[in-house]
């Protein structure tokens, strides 16, 4: 391992990897290879029962395994995996730990799996808020291809590194099952993640990362879950075969300028983006929640955001990217008329909130702030009515797009204009 990418890791927010550890691993690849990020999932607080929404876990796990299965961007020859406590208030004891090919549902490829280790280990208590980092797993993975992770909780532990909005199912079961090609037929699902927050691969290449960053628009909501439909996955897809790795920082209910469904973007932009081993750019769809929630279901006792709140906010984000050598591209802001229309979170919409919404997509086409800017808003509105989304890349929510839409985002964004170089067919 390079000295950089050793430096790199310790900068991964709050990253978590003892030096006993990193030392009987550390020898093991040889100089010319690197530490890559490939796939993350950003974490969030749980909330409290008041809020408009469950959290979608259970209060503990205990004596059971949790299987989770997460597609990667880039390949590599092997594989950590990261562990989180983020947001728990008590250590976390993984009893086992292992990790496979994925195939169908909860099941893995025969032959794949393989066990983590922890500093030689295996089994691992972590800190309250920490993250760990496994030591480095001999499985060769190709870009775009998915893994299942199992975690064995033998003790009472609460559902820290929680991410609300998987678009993936996971898989509960009682027991020591992390070394079962198939979970049993009664496991119990999930739409969430827990403890899972990063995979990381073993490259030939120095990591080249793209992060994107936003809300659920972002996060994936209203994509059709398990098919890997995301905008971020269709950019993944498009830049897979030069090597550069594109990491799904979004948060649903996730806000520029407060703390929404997670921390504000500004609080924590150093933990998502700034701390990714070699990132070199970052696309920001922020603003839906800043504007939409104050005085609706989500936010009713907040007073309205104003653009120039929206234009300040992101000039400082640009500020702190530029601060870190980081390219950035701002993304307007879609429409939102009739969003989650006929259910009790209504209220994202209101003609003066779609002023404000106005007001900050002609700053960002045309201010230059940006380094690069890309119209979803141009893209996805309704030409008869343009403060709606188009019929076609709908989700039926009318707030979130669906498959065809995430994907025409993907294809919307020019990326030598992200990345600031020229791009080879």
């Amino acid at each position: 391992m390079t000295t950089s990418t050793f430096t790199s890791l310790l900068r991964h927010g709050a990253l978590a990897l003892t030096l006993a550890g990193m030392a009987s691993t550390s020898t093991a690849a040889p100089p010319s290879t690197h530490w890559s990020p490939s796939w993350m999932a950003s974490t969030q607080p749980l909330w409290h029962g008041d809020f408009v929404l469950p959290t979608g876990v259970p209060f503990q796990f205990n004596r059971q395994t949790v299987r989770q299965v997460a597609r990667l961007s880039i390949g590599g020859t092997r594989l950590r995996v990261v562990i989180s406590n983020e947001g728990g208030t008590a250590p976390l004891h993984i009893g086992a730990a292992r990790v496979a090919r994925h195939a169908q549902g909860s099941a893995t490829v025969e032959g794949s799996d393989q066990p983590l280790r922890f500093g030689g280990q295996a089994q691992v208590t972590l800190p309250p808020g920490a993250r760990w980092v496994s030591d480095p797993v001999d499985i060769a993975l190709p870009a775009l291809a998915e893994v299942a992770v199992s975690l064995y909780l033998p003790q009472p532990s609460q559902p820290a590194g929680f991410h609300f909005d998987a678009r993936q199912t996971a898989y509960v079961a009682d027991g020591d099952l992390t070394a079962s090609m198939r979970m049993p037929a009664d496991a119990t699902p999930l739409s969430t993640r827990v403890y899972l927050s990063g995979l990381i691969v073993e490259t030939p290449e120095a990591p080249v990362t793209v992060v994107a960053f936003g809300d659920s628009l972002t996060d994936g909501n209203g994509a059709t879950p398990g098919a890997n439909t995301r905008w971020s996955d269709a950019l993944a897809e498009r830049l897979a075969s030069r090597h550069v790795a594109v990491l799904n920082a979004g948060i649903s209910g996730g806000r520029l300028l407060k703390d929404g469904m997670g921390r504000a973007g500004l609080a924590r932009a150093e933990r998502d983006v700034f701390a990714q081993p070699g990132v070199r750019a970052m696309v920001v769809l922020l603003g839906t929640n800043d504007i939409g929630w104050p005085g609706g279901a989500f936010a009713p006792a907040e007073p309205a955001v104003r653009a120039e709140q929206l234009v300040q906010g992101f000039r400082q984000l640009i500020a702190m990217a530029h601060a870190h050598n980081v390219r950035i591209m701002g993304a307007t802001i879609p429409p939102t008329e009739r969003a989650l229309q006929g259910t009790p979170l209504e209220g994202h919409y209101s003609p003066e909130k779609d002023q404000v919404r106005q007001a900050v997509n002609r700053w960002i086409r045309e201010s230059g702030a940006f380094d690069a800017m890309v119209d979803f808003d141009a893209l996805l509105r309704d030409p008869a009515h343009p403060a709606r989304l188009k019929a076609a890349m709908d989700s039926g929510d009318h707030l979130h797009p669906g498959d065809a839409g995430y994907k025409a985002m993907a294809a919307a964004i020019d990326l030598e204009a992200l990345l600031g170089m020229h791009i080879p067919p």
